[in-house]
């Protein structure tokens, strides 16, 4: 079992879930085998985007059966429900949700961004009838049935039930102008207080409209479109899963670089959009930098915010405390000092999606997409960064950063004759359910995209 204590720096101890991932893999295995749709669709995801089946599954669905309540109690599923159906669902691992009903059929549900998008895509417009109105936080399609199985589309905006529920035309048009606002939202600003109040209005204004979840999901969506218009990795991998109508359903987490001052207010405006602190990470004297996961678990949204750390800081709340000033910056910091915050100019640091991690490292080279050496390779979690945008760095973001002595005449002309990593890709793949990141590895990527060492 995973370990969870008042300390965040030792509580959510991951572990791989091996006896779980049998089971989820033996379902899986055997719902393909008796319905080819699925695993026709599978020999398309992994020959197609370099995925696997299993990273886009929302749930299972079953015939319910002592023996396989047994197997699920078993493997560390914990029982509960959504409605009146059994609902199986594992606290300890990234597994997909197991719906457990009376007589039914075998199937599986795929989650993916739009409904709409995968039927046009699959040619199935003519054949399927997509149930939730457009724009709703949830649709659903059956896109394939027969001989006892059937195989669904979901597309979640902040809804972790099963059922659509009805919306007035008033909240879709709300949540499409939400969104659009989130799209456009200004990032440029003199001082980076008056751009996170901004955002934080925007979300305030969104949330009493649509609630905290719905808003949730809208805000990240627009926040990976930011993030992709300026990463060309992610722009033809999104072509990629495109093509099958996938969007970026298999995201896995959403990573932020802050500066230490703009670190709290970060933190707080993720908050505002409901998402909780979970693990945090500090890597030691020598790396000099730290980082908050948070996760939001009805928007399936999860953050891993970085920023420069002290060694005596890591034992304080350095997500909730304000963090002083340093004199030199480190990698996260220098990243924020030449592109902007995260939050705001520069955009995420990187989207990690879900993927096979040799398929997908393999077809995107051949996509003239190189990647850089793994910075992890465990049986549970492999995990490789796409080659770096370099983004261009504005004069005055130099001259400001040669007045404090942050870096050199040297260093500034090569930034400004050549530019510096700004954004990546993420390749990752987890197995056995294994829901954590690997601290070690992390610190040696850190300090391999810090632009002084390019």
């Amino acid at each position: 079992m995973s370990t969870k204590s008042r300390d965040n720096l030792t509580a959510f101890l991951w572990e791989p879930q091996p006896k779980a991932a049998q089971l989820v893999g033996k379902l899986v295995d055997e719902q393909c085998r008796a319905f080819p749709p699925a695993k026709n669709l599978a020999d398309r995801l992994h020959q197609e985007t370099g995925t696997r089946l299993v990273d886009w599954l929302d749930h299972l669905m079953c015939p319910e059966s002592d023996e396989l309540r047994e197997q699920l109690k078993a493997a560390g599923f914990h029982c509960g429900y959504r409605g009146q159906v059994n609902t199986w669902e594992h606290p300890d691992g990234m597994f997909p949700r197991i719906r457990l009903r009376e007589g039914a059929p075998h199937g599986m549900a795929l989650r993916v961004e739009s409904v709409s998008d995968f039927v046009q895509a699959q040619g199935l417009a003519d054949a399927v009838t997509i149930e939730g109105s457009p724009g709703a936080p949830l649709r659903r399609a059956r896109v394939a049935s027969g001989a006892g199985h059937e195989l669904w589309v979901f597309e979640r905006h902040g809804d972790a039930d099963f059922e659509p529920i009805k919306i007035s035309p008033e909240q879709a048009q709300a949540a499409a102008r939400h969104l659009e606002v989130f799209r456009q939202r200004k990032r440029d600003f003199d001082q980076i207080e008056e751009g996170f109040a901004h955002a934080a209005e925007l979300v305030h204004a969104a949330s009493a409209e649509l609630g905290v979840d719905w808003t949730s999901a809208l805000f990240f969506r627009a926040e990976r479109d930011y993030w992709q218009s300026r990463n060309r990795a992610g722009q033809i991998q999104k072509a990629r899963q495109d093509r099958l109508g996938l969007g970026w359903g298999n995201h896995d987490h959403h990573t932020y670089r802050s500066s230490r001052a703009a670190f709290a207010p970060l933190i707080a405006l993720f908050e505002q959009l409901g998402l909780e602190c979970r693990e945090r990470f500090y890597a030691g004297r020598e790396a000099g930098w730290g980082a908050q996961v948070m996760e939001q678990a009805n928007s399936g949204i999860v953050v891993f915010a970085d920023v420069d750390l002290a060694p005596g800081e890591v034992t304080d709340d350095f997500a909730h405390e304000p963090l002083a000033p340093q004199q030199q910056l480190g990698t996260v910091g220098l990243w924020c000092a030449l592109h902007g915050e995260a939050l705001l100019q520069a955009g995420m640091h990187h989207l990690e999606a879900q993927f096979d991690f040799a398929a997908a490292r393999e077809q995107l080279r051949q996509a003239g997409i190189e990647s850089m050496a793994p910075f992890t390779d465990f049986p549970f979690l492999k995990q490789a960064f796409t080659q770096g945008e370099i983004w261009p760095i504005a004069s005055e973001r130099l001259e400001r950063l040669l007045a404090a002595g942050s870096i050199d005449a040297l260093q500034a002309e090569k930034f400004r004759s050549h530019g510096a990593l700004g954004s990546h890709l993420e390749i990752l793949e987890r197995n056995d359910g294994y829901k954590g990141f690997n601290q070690t590895g992390i610190s040696e990527i850190i300090r391999a995209t810090d632009p002084r060492r390019r």
